[in-house]
């Protein structure tokens, strides 16, 4: 029998609300046509879902994190947690399609915050040199969504109702606050004595750091390019390499297998050396993207090709928060949230600009030229980071930066 210790369960209670964040956000991709059966809407109509709840991810992230700022990690995490569950109980019981975009948009308020202090708790419960695996543990329930949590409840409302899929997320996060109040420990500080101004201050002072910005510049070049391939994957692989709309379900499950194999391998690079991963990571993504083009039109090295693009950006994931949370010292909860504002907007930003190479007529294979050049963009930026870095060390009177995040 295996046993779980206190920190693996406390990790676990995390990984359960990414599990409820992953599936809530992603499964309504497979859902739009019977929403919009029941609203009598069009696709593009009921498409609105998905950009308010990435609109809600990139105006939560900041506002909660700010608005919370003094109340303890714990806490904060349980009642964002039950948030979200409400907030999808609402998806569930609209009437209307107007109120079920903004049930959705409200749904998504919590996710950002939630990741942010959710990494952040998850680095202090582990020594300095496990603090990415750690992290990792917390971002596999995301990861692991895409796997199990997306495909079976898209057959799941396929079979009976939307509004089914949107209750058990809402349960599932429910379980999560639960599972957070009994595992995750308490804060190990005592209450803050500074007023709520002087907490923000600190929080937002991070963002004097140009790294900071440097990294989240990073992260959302390279995550739009992921986004740019993976927002057209379904006709790619339908139209290009002959794959059946069935045949799709599988390569998503592949997909979210990608993403989780990378962001485990990803965290053990971090580990490592945080820069050197995100140098390699990146320009991998620029390799993968780029044979796209080719690969796209057949069907096995398609199929392999899914599973690795995903991998190559994951594998990023990790290096990119422990950084994020290094650099912001001891202000590190509005800085790690901010990162989900970015992948957010790197989603609508790929998603739009691979729209627009398909529109112009370039082909369903165009999006990867797109992804190879946003990730060649976010590894200029992560290089120059990390050139600026190493001169700022060597200057005289330079401002030190924390040895963790060169690695």
């Amino acid at each position: 029998m295996i046993r779980l210790g206190p920190v693996r369960l406390a990790l676990l209670s995390l990984a359960v609300g990414g599990f409820a964040i992953g599936t809530g956000e992603f499964v309504i991709v497979g859902l739009l046509p019977n929403v919009a059966d029941t609203f009598h809407a069009t696709i593009p109509q009921t498409g609105h879902m998905v950009s308010a709840y990435a609109l809600g991810v990139v105006v939560g992230a900041p506002t909660l994190t700010v608005l919370c700022v003094r109340l303890p990690r714990k806490g904060l995490l349980i009642s964002l947690m039950v948030a979200f569950g409400l907030g999808n109980l609402a998806s569930a019981v609209a009437t209307t399609l107007d109120w079920e975009i903004v049930a959705r948009f409200v749904s998504a308020l919590p996710h950002g915050a939630f990741f942010g202090a959710g990494a952040v708790a998850a680095s202090r419960m582990v020594a300095e040199g496990r603090r990415t695996a750690a992290m990792a543990v917390m971002f596999t329930g995301l990861t692991v969504a895409t796997i199990v949590g997306v495909p079976l409840t898209t057959l799941l409302g396929q079979n009976t109702s939307w509004r089914v899929v949107f209750g058990l997320v809402g349960g599932i996060a429910f379980l999560a606050a639960l599972s957070i109040a009994v595992f995750l420990p308490a804060d190990r500080t005592g209450p803050d004595e500074r007023s709520t101004r002087a907490l923000l201050q600190h929080e937002l002072g991070a963002f004097k750091n140009r790294q900071v910005w440097l990294t989240l510049g990073a992260a959302t070049l390279g995550g739009g390019g992921l986004f740019a391939t993976f927002s057209y994957i379904s006709p790619m692989m339908t139209r290009l390499a002959g794959f059946s709309e069935s045949g799709v379900t599988w390569l998503l499950v592949l997909f979210g297998l990608g993403m989780t194999v990378g962001n485990l391998v990803g965290a053990r690079l971090a580990d490592r050396s945080v820069i050197k991963t995100l140098y390699g990571t990146f320009f991998a993504e620029v390799v993968v993207a780029s044979l796209f083009i080719v690969t796209a039109h057949h069907q096995v090295s398609a199929a392999i090709t899914v599973f690795v693009l995903p991998a190559t950006f994951m594998a990023g994931l990790p290096a990119m928060q422990i950084r994020m949370i290094t650099l912001a010292g001891g202000a590190p909860n509005l800085a790690a949230a901010s990162m989900q504002a970015a992948f957010n907007i790197a989603n609508s930003l790929g998603a739009w600009l691979g729209g627009v190479v398909i529109a112009e007529g370039y082909g369903y294979d165009a999006p990867n030229a797109v992804a190879a050049g946003l990730a060649g963009v976010g590894l200029v930026i992560a290089v120059t980071a990390g050139t600026l870095e190493r001169r700022d060390r060597s200057a005289p009177h330079g401002s030190p930066v924390p040895a963790a995040v060169e690695g």
